[in-house]
């Protein structure tokens, strides 16, 4: 999907140095934003493709580099091997640093407080998305799109759950391997036995990365347009648009 709307990047400061930041801006005065993070493959086109799809639905939309520390930009598709290890070193304190530096920026420069700021991941960035909702109070909601990792592994974080006071919406394939059902129950319980408000999603038929259009061989449309219909009604129900 190709979406037309004022883009650029920025450069916003974090305390492990500067992170280039990509931005869509929807027409008018945005009074609600998003910090979309990026798959194993960094800001790519199709991440800088999804930010522009929510300016359209009026948020304000900013994608960090969280590859900032490594001098990577971003990896084709085909490099998956090369992509695990960058992936691998980003452990939830570089996370959380990069989410809020972002949080402090919409704050200081757009006057959009972290109460009207969602956070939404992507493989990767779903883990990176549900392990700022641990870490940062206030948020207004996070939305994890297949995010491994987050029941399981060197960066596990289901066990901060109950530090989670913002809504999540979680979509998951249920042939995703990255993901399996043993896993997705472990934080639908962390969730539900914290008092977490939140939604969870199964995809019958639907692997990992189902709604990455950009990937044809993975994409299941039917599932992909389920999971974003629901992730704009639940943003709006959480971030309602200014009247």
């Amino acid at each position: 999907m190709n979406t037309q709307q004022p883009t650029s990047w920025i450069t916003v400061p974090t305390a492990d140095g500067p992170m280039n930041t990509y931005v869509a801006r929807p027409d008018g005065v945005a009074d609600r934003a998003i910090v979309v993070l990026q798959e194993a493959f960094g800001v790519n086109d199709h991440i800088q493709d999804i930010a522009r799809r929510y300016a359209t639905h009026g948020f304000l939309a900013l994608a960090p580099d969280l590859f900032h520390r490594n001098g990577v930009s971003t990896l084709e598709y085909s490099q998956h091997t090369e992509a695990m290890p960058l992936i691998g070193a980003i452990g939830p304190d570089a996370i959380v640093t990069d989410v809020e530096a972002v949080l402090t920026h919409l704050a200081a420069h757009e006057g959009i407080a972290t109460a009207r700021t969602a956070v939404n991941g992507f493989c990767f960035g779903g883990r990176a998305a549900f392990t700022a909702a641990t870490a940062i109070r206030g948020l207004g909601a996070t939305v994890v799109f297949y995010g491994p990792g987050i029941a399981a592994g060197p960066h596990a974080v289901v066990d901060r759950t109950r530090h989670i006071d913002a809504p999540v919406l979680m979509h998951v394939g249920a042939e995703d391997p990255t993901i399996p059902g043993d896993q997705v129950a472990t934080i639908d319980d962390a969730l539900r036995s914290n008092g977490v408000e939140f939604e969870s999603y199964v995809y019958a038929g639907a692997g990992h990365a189902f709604a990455c259009d950009a990937r044809p061989h993975m994409y299941v449309e039917d599932s992909a347009e389920a999971a974003w219909q629901r992730t704009h009604t639940f943003l709006d129900k959480h971030l309602p648009p200014a009247a």
